[in-house]
């Protein structure tokens, strides 16, 4: 059974709960669109091309669903990446043919975040993680290094927690160069969560959708130009949507 899009701007958002994503994400590549990566979608065409490559594109806003509401069918639920891998790995739990390797964050994190995951499933269900240097995109010796590492591992699963629009274009980009790797996963600061060093904002804030506002409290300096500058586009696009005026800057 096929599952049913919105089409978001640019892009076909699928409508889909979590409990739904749990039972039919077997294998592909799994992207999870929130305003940013909608505004970007106008101006960045690799990450267009990229995005309409990927096999999963799932909606990670509740404002994105708040939206939705405007249009002929919404989305049942926001699935937020960073939720979802969470209960991935716990719906994975006894799947021994699950092996997970985590791609991203900062210096050791991904190694704690590793650590965290397997004592509290009980297994080693992540069987290697790396934290890799910050350009580490832009260097084809350092990314050829990483992708020997990951065939090593055994992993069938990558997680790559390194920012949007880096995560998705070097997804793309690499994994082709493995193919026993059959799930991928690009979400984020997933990996910043798991480790326990960083926490999702309490649930009242996500319930009210201010899960974004919470995050500019405690970085305002880095997240101001992105919350009220660049993400305010959205809003402006999605009402020309709205009235039927909306192009696609790159269709052809």
């Amino acid at each position: 059974m096929s599952v049913y899009k919105i089409h978001i701007l640019n892009i076909d958002v699928s409508a889909i709960t979590e409990h739904e994503l749990l039972e039919r994400f077997h294998q592909g590549v799994l992207f999870t669109p929130n305003l940013d990566h909608l505004v970007r979608l106008q101006k960045d065409k690799e990450f267009y091309r990229d995005y309409r490559r990927a096999d999963w594109i799932v909606c990670d806003s509740r404002i994105l669903l708040l939206c939705s509401k405007l249009l002929r069918k919404s989305f049942p639920e926001a699935v937020p990446g960073s939720g979802f891998f969470h209960v991935y790995c716990d719906y994975h739990k006894d799947d021994a043919n699950c092996r997970i390797f985590l791609l991203g964050s900062k210096e050791n994190t991904a190694n704690l975040a590793m650590e965290k995951i397997n004592s509290r499933l009980g297994r080693n269900i992540v069987v290697d993680a790396l934290s890799p240097s910050m350009g580490f995109d832009q260097n084809e010796d350092e990314c050829r290094l990483i992708v020997e590492r990951i065939k090593r591992s055994g992993a069938n699963v990558v997680l790559v927690g390194v920012g949007s629009p880096k995560q998705e274009k070097w997804i793309m980009k690499w994994k082709d160069q493995m193919p026993n790797v059959k799930t991928w996963m690009a979400l984020g600061a997933t990996i910043d969560f798991e480790s326990g060093l960083s926490h999702r904002p309490p649930m009242i804030w996500r319930r009210l959708c201010m899960e974004w506002f919470y995050r500019f409290l405690h970085d305002p300096r880095r997240l101001f130009r992105r919350y009220f500058i660049d993400d305010m586009k959205f809003f402006w696009y999605f009402f020309k949507q709205l009235i039927g005026v909306y192009k696609d800057p790159f269709a052809k």
